[in-house]
């Protein structure tokens, strides 16, 4: 569907660019008899070229040949006639032709008298826009649009201050819209929209008097819409949905009055006076209202809206929460339903079927209905039909509740002029019915992907002769491919170019008669049952097939050499998961690129998992467009050749499971784009390279396991700040592990929620490279990364961001675990083990909050194990065996759930998950005995939480109360650092428990996180009522008071601590709740409004 509407768009643009876009800034380009070059002008322009790559003779004519030395007879160029100074130089790409490579502006220094410069919808992927730009002071006309620009938008453009129309739509641009734009006061076109700006919206665009058109929509934008954008009488187009924009609206009723089109959506503050201003806009004709949702309960804006829709072409509700109620006073009668509206659509609501019945009984002129997301059903009164004399072009009824295979039979009494339908992700069953080809004559684009289809494909789809997009994947459609294409006219041959049957259970082998579409430019046939046994002859003749994707299928043969050499014109291959062979030849590949699909997933070659053979060819010097490559799982050898560090774009390098050698070549260090670099499982020798931290900083996952890498971790990896899989594992490295593994940043960072990385982790094959990697902006892509995951070996399939990793075992490590490690706060899995290490665990061990994984097995690892590792809470897999352990193993918390494997080969250690006593364990010590003649602790404190929320004097105390009345002195001293330090934890434990609920604490789970924190024997208690009763006295003064000194502490105030217990004893008598200290230990309801209401 997107290939469609980015095709729609671009050709829409192209053409109001033709035509000027209304506002004549457009100059039509012929030759100039008159003029006359200026040299240092055309060198300039040659200067220009040699940074260009130029596949499609766009620049042919610009040369040094000597009959053609006067560049404003170049093509793209014109000249002043009466000085031969170069004014206007339009470069801008269309369809498949465009230029490439890097922008150097600086060459261009000496066109000072160039007023129209224009290289939209080119390739300049992650190109900065040049600061030389504000160089040029006599630009009046700047269009730089859909050329993949990245980094900042230039402040230097402020110094255009002749400029009338600047355009920078459809870009990577980042950070904020430079406030310096507002000098431009004869600005007139401003249009910045569809990039990744942020931050608020300057106020200096006010500044802009001239502008009559401001698009800043479908960015990163927040905050206030600045109230002097008020002052822009000339606009007639504004735009700014797609952004987080709040606050209030600053218009009012007389502002902008020649808006024609008005675009908003945010989380705005919609007022009564808001609509007035909205109704007052009469010569508005299009109207788009995105992301309201408190629209749907404002009857002033919805009563504006009803008075706007006669006049209205265009008008768009989306994502407004709006039920049939709303719609129905926005559509009372027939008559309100304007003739003028063309384009409705009300998608991503909360309508029914009910509203679906009425617009199609008033919407007898629309061209494009869109509903998706929608509750719509079927089935639908007969009475509901389109008028066959209906203008309806465009239906989109797609992530709607469509059952019933009616639907289909609906369709056929409909409109015959309809050209694109679009049923996707709904839950259409059983076949498509024979008629539907006969009347869908007009249809040019079917999508009905995500369904529960069966049966064979149609035959009758080759017979609509203006069908170019068929997408049928993800049903079950099943029977013998040669079906569809043998038992077809195939009318539509030359026009047909994008079929989706992927996701299905198709079989059989692909015929020859596929070779009939000549035009197909996309085709994707994964993840069915089509076999060989030849490999697909078919693949010869396609000459525009643009991207192909066979994978997952029963493929089998070896890849012969004409196929490499389509790879000349291919911009997306996959063909992993078949039983393909063969080696790669040595020939000059080159992916091609079209700017139509810029944002999407085209610049990869997947040929993993199938059994390739022979060493990778040294060709890869003009694939420097590929963004992702894939050789895993095949029987490749030799060495990584050195032509691949001419891969400059490249985000994803995939080596894994091969039969490589040699040293990894220091030519990669020039791919510092790399997010992901996995060689693992290859016979890679050498040392690390330091290159690999001072060159590829960008790095998330890096997997070395499984080769033979020597000597030392190397520092420089510590640079890799952005790191989260690290796996180092089964090499020959040694010497000590680097403390400034500290500095790896991104596993510093605490898992904020536990709940969401849970989910992740364990559903690891349901999504995307593009939605699991947000830093993928050009990858649609799934990869699957090898990974020890709590002792077991699992094939995670985009690997999600939350699953930070460190895999430094089977290696010659020596020394002891460097203590920085404990920094890494966010690590979900460490494994050091089968090293040699000495020394003694970390005490602090236990702030790795995020551990689920720890394996420290197979070292020599001595002293006691901490006590810190009871507080992790999510440890579910602990290996520590075989090392020199000495001591009681620690209780609490999950402890005693690890069994006995996780500790033996450590003769020294004891406890109860050895079934070993310690020594001691059969006497009584002073401080032991101390602590037994104050009784079971633990009914005292029970009464105490049950009691939380009551207080004696008749007033409630909740938890957070209690514990500074109890904590603090009278000054409002904390007792000790350490009473801090727990109140701060127990803060802590609130915010984490609201943020895996989704809602805020209780006074319940307020009282759980004081006990977990604070006290009841084998809840994690730090002290006793001793210590309790001694803070209640304001007297407490360090954690490490000896038995003794508590008694003489809490003889001073025995008296205050009876009080509290009869106090809970008689409110638990009055609630029936039983004695203080019998075995009711936990009182069955809590009351979560206690907090507000005195106790009676």
């Amino acid at each position: 569907m997107w290939r469609y509407f980015l095709k729609i768009l671009y050709a829409s643009l192209l053409l109001l660019h033709a035509s000027g876009f209304a506002l004549g800034f457009t100059t039509p380009i012929k030759p100039s008899p008159d003029a006359k070059c200026i040299e240092k002008e055309r060198e300039a322009l040659l200067n220009f070229k040699q940074s260009l790559v130029d596949d499609h003779g766009i620049l042919s004519t610009w040369t040094h040949h000597l009959n053609n030395t006067d560049c404003c007879n170049w093509k793209r160029i014109q000249c002043n006639h009466q000085t031969g100074h170069v004014h206007l130089l339009d470069l801008h790409g269309y369809n498949s032709q465009y230029l490439k490579g890097a922008i150097n502006l600086s060459s261009l220094i000496h066109l000072q008298y160039i007023q129209h410069l224009d290289l939209s919808y080119n390739y300049f992927l992650w190109n900065r826009i040049p600061q030389a730009i504000g160089s040029f002071t006599n630009l009046k006309y700047l269009n730089l649009s859909f050329c993949a620009f990245g980094g900042r938008i230039p402040f230097q453009l402020g110094n255009l201050s002749l400029l009338r129309y600047l355009d920078l739509r459809g870009n990577l641009l980042l950070g904020p819209v430079p406030f310096q734009i507002g000098n431009l006061r004869h600005l007139q076109y401003l249009d910045l929209g569809g990039n990744y700006l942020s931050g608020e919206i300057p106020f200096q665009l006010t500044n802009l008097k001239q502008l009559q058109y401001l698009n800043l929509g479908d960015n990163s934008l927040s905050g206030a819409i600045p109230f002097e954008l008020k002052n822009l009488k000339r606009l007639h187009f504004l735009n700014l949905a797609g952004n987080t924009l709040s606050r209030a609206i600053p218009f009012r009723s007389g502002n902008l009055p020649n808006l024609q089109t008005l675009r908003l959506g945010g989380d705005f503050n919609i007022e009564a006076g808001d609509s007035e201003w909205l109704s007052n806009l009469h010569s508005l004709t299009t109207l788009e209202l995105r992301s309201l949702h408190n629209l749907s309960t404002s009857r002033h804006w919805l009563q504006s809206i009803n008075a706007l829709i006669p006049n209205l072409v265009e008008l768009r509700l989306v994502h407004c929460s709006l039920s049939d109620t709303n719609i129905k006073t926005l559509f009372p009668s027939h008559s309100n339903f304007s003739t003028s509206l063309i384009v409705l659509d009300l998608s991503s609501n909360v309508l029914t079927s009910s509203t679906f019945q009425l617009l199609f009984n008033f919407s007898l002129h629309l061209q494009e209905l869109y509903l998706s997301v929608l509750l719509i059903s079927f089935p639908i009164s007969s009475a509901s039909t389109i008028n066959s004399s209906s203008s309806l072009v465009i239906l989109d009824l797609s992530s709607n509740l469509l059952k019933s295979s009616t639907m289909f039979s609906w369709l056929l009494n409909c409109t015959k002029n309809l050209q694109a339908l679009y049923l996707s992700d709904n839950m259409l069953e059983g076949p498509i019915p024979d008629g539907f080809g006969k009347v869908m004559n007009s249809l040019e684009h079917f999508y009905v992907s995500s369904n529960i289809l069966q049966g064979k494909i149609p035959s009758f789809f080759g017979n609509m002769c203006r069908l170019q997009t068929l997408d049928l994947s993800n049903n079950k459609l099943n029977g013998e491919i040669s079906h569809f294409f043998q038992n077809s006219s195939w009318c539509n041959r030359h026009v047909f170019q994008n079929l989706d049957l992927s996701y299905n259970q198709i079989n059989g082998k692909i015929p020859e008669s596929i070779t009939l579409l000549s035009e197909l430019e996309y085709l994707s046939l994964e993840e069915n049952s089509l076999e060989g046994p030849s490999f697909p002859g078919w693949l010869q003749t396609q000459n525009s097939l643009m991207s192909l994707d066979i994978s997952d299928n029963e493929l089998n043969d070896s890849v012969p050499a004409w196929f490499w050499n389509k790879l000349q014109t291919l911009s997306g291959l996959n063909m992993s998961q078949n039983n393909l062979n063969g080696a790669i030849p040595d020939i000059p590949l080159k992916l091609l690129y079209r700017p139509s699909i810029i944002l999407n997933a085209n610049q990869f070659e997947d040929l993993s998992n199938n059994q390739i053979k022979g060493q990778i060819p040294d060709c890869w010097q003009s694939l420097n467009q590929l963004l992702f490559l894939d050789l895993s799982n095949n029987e490749l050898s030799g060495n990584i050749p050195i032509s691949m560090g001419n891969l400059f774009k490249l985000e994803a390098l995939v080596l894994r499971n091969n039969k490589l050698t040699g040293e990894l070549p220091s030519s990669l260090k020039n791919c510092t784009n790399l997010f992901i670099l996995d060689v693992g499982e290859n016979n890679l020798s050498g040392r690390i390279p330091s290159w690999l931290g001072e060159s590829m900083q960008q790095l998330i996952i890096l997997n070395m396991q499984g080769n033979h890498f020597s000597e030392h971790f190397p520092i420089q990896l510590c640079y890799l700040r952005h790191i989260q899989l690290l796996n180092l594992s089964r090499n020959k490295l040694s010497k000590a592990i680097p403390a400034c593994l500290k500095n790896f940043t991104v596993m510093s960072e605490k898992i904020i929620n536990r709940s969401e990385t849970q989910r992740l982790i364990y559903e690891y094959n349901t999504t995307t490279y593009r939605e699991i990697y947000g830093f993928f902006v050009s990858l649609d892509y799934s990869i699957d990364i090898t990974w020890v995951w709590k002792g077991v070996e699992q094939v995670f399939r985009d690997p999600q961001l939350n699953l930070k990793s460190i895999d430094l075992s089977s290696n010659n490590f020596t020394g002891e675990i460097p203590k920085e490690v404990v920094c890494l706060v966010g690590l979900v899995s460490l494994n050091l083990s089968r090293n040699n290490l000495n020394g003694e665990i970390p005490s602090n061990i236990g702030n790795l909050s995020s551990l689920e994984s720890l394996d420290l097995s197979r070292n020599d690892l001595h002293g006691r194990i901490p006590s810190s590792l009871s507080e992790l809470d999510f440890l579910g897999k602990l290996d520590l065996s075989y090392n020199s352990l000495s001591g009681r193993i620690p209780l609490g918390r999950h402890m005693q759930t690890f069994e006995r494997s996780s500790f033996e080969g450590n003769i020294d250690l004891c406890g109860e998950q050895m079934n070993k006593s310690c020594p001691g364990d059969n006497r009584t010590t002073k401080a032991e005995a101390a602590t037994e003649k104050d009784g079971d602790d633990y009914d005292f404190f029970e009464a105490l939480y049950m009691s939380m929320g009551k207080r004696k004097h008749g007033r409630l105390v909740n938890p957070d109360e209690l514990f500074l009345v109890t904590h603090k002195k009278k000054d409002g001293a904390w007792v000790d650092t350490r009473v801090r330090e727990v109140y701060e934890t127990y803060h802590q434990r609130v915010r984490d428990m609201e943020t895996d609920n989704f809602v805020g604490a209780t006074t319940t789970t307020k009282i759980q996180c004081w006990k977990d924190v604070a006290g009841g024997k084998s809840r994690g208690r730090v002290y006793g009522t001793r210590d309790l009763a001694a803070n209640i006295h304001h007297e407490v003064k360090q954690a490490t008071m000896r038995a003794d000194e508590i008694d003489k502490k809490y003889a001073l105030v025995q008296e205050e601590l009876s009080l509290i217990k009869q106090q809970l004893a008689m409110m638990l008598e009055k609630q029936g709740g039983g004695s203080s200290t019998g075995t009711s230990r936990v009182h069955p309801h809590y009351d979560e409004d206690l907090d507000d209401h005195p106790v009676p």
